[in-house]
């Protein structure tokens, strides 16, 4: 399409924040489907041998008791009225505890969903009170024989014992604004940018970057511009993060300490556009005295290049799309 970019609206709500909740609300619909798949079935078998039971504390003990052991990741079932009264001991995959025997579940997360016309239901994640852990609980409708409803059958499971895929979602590489601090976003035009030494000392920094990045495994790497560090994670180490102060970033023989590692051929971001993108982030910093970068990241691997602004909000675009944008598209949108 023709034309230049429309310039940035600081504040407002871009739709490309709605393609990486798609994505990952996708991914949870899939596993929520497979859980149902799992467990709707054993649910509705356990209410129907819990019927003749009902309302028999004992009687009903023993069916749930041996219910449990059919769904091993289970932790918990239980018993409810249709108020949500729990009328069972709970029981779990090791024995019962009596505890919560007349306790009123009805204002749970999972008591507070309608039920759907099957009878069944998967309750959306929620914080456990016990152990304050993710959980999820299934609900089963329990009927007499002439339809009438008798209660609840509830099993609930810890989301880390769920035998699921938990396949990781592909990280979204389209441009996302994340509004930052208010208070901040207020005063921002009784503020002007100050040299800081990584100012003062811009064409070394970066040049050490750039060698970092591209001979010595750096993969993820955040500038902080206004308060003259950066943070790097290596390719050899990548579970911990190094800082580097500007004693570190104005002397190149810094580099002496870091392995040497061929830049990866499976980096998203080419080898040959480092240059430019640490050039583009410099430029952004001094582009307006009002307006302008704070901070800056790069990770080579998604691709994706991270802007902070004077104004504390945030911008993730992907690399080639923030070489693209002209230095008139973030100044002309400097208006709160």
């Amino acid at each position: 399409m023709g034309g230049s970019p429309a310039p940035v609206k600081w504040g407002q709500t871009l739709a490309t924040s709605a393609v990486l909740e798609t994505a990952v609300q996708a991914q949870i619909r899939e596993q929520r489907r497979a859980l149902k798949e799992m467990l709707a079935q054993p649910l509705a078998d356990i209410a129907v041998a819990s019927r003749a039971a009902w309302g028999d504390r004992e009687r009903l003990g023993t069916v749930l008791a041996a219910a449990i052991q059919t769904i091993s990741y289970c932790k918990f079932m239980y018993a409810l009225r249709p108020d949500g009264i729990q009328i069972s001991d709970n029981f779990t995959q090791t024995g019962r505890d009596a505890g919560d025997y007349g306790r009123d579940r009805s204002a749970r997360p999972y008591m507070r969903e309608a039920v759907p016309a099957s009878g069944f239901l998967l309750s959306q994640a929620y914080i456990s009170m016990r152990v304050k852990r993710p959980s999820l609980t299934a609900i089963q409708l329990v009927r007499d024989d002439s339809g009438h409803v008798l209660g609840f059958i509830g099993a609930d499971f810890d989301l880390r014992d769920l035998p699921l895929t938990r396949e990781l979602a592909d990280e979204s590489r389209s441009w996302r604004q994340i509004k930052g601090d208010p208070s901040i976003r207020g005063t921002v035009f009784h503020q002007s940018r100050t040299d800081s030494q990584m100012d003062l000392h811009f064409d070394t920094v970066l040049s050490v970057i750039e060698e970092l990045v591209l001979d010595h495994g750096i993969f993820h790497c955040k500038l902080h511009l206004s308060s003259s560090r950066a943070t790097v994670w290596l390719m050899e180490d990548p579970y911990r993060y190094r800082l580097l102060d500007m004693a570190g970033l104005i002397q190149p023989d810094i580099c002496l300490t870091f392995p040497l590692h061929d830049y990866p051929a499976d980096a998203l971001i080419p080898a040959e556009r480092i240059r430019e993108i640490l050039l583009t982030i410099k430029r952004l910093r001094f582009v307006d005295e009002t307006f302008y970068l704070r901070s800056a990241t790069l990770n080579i691997f998604n691709g994706m290049i991270a802007l902070t602004f004077s104004c504390d909000g945030t911008h993730y675009l992907a690399w080639d799309e923030f070489l693209a944008k002209g230095d008139a598209f973030w100044v002309g949108g400097a208006s709160l």
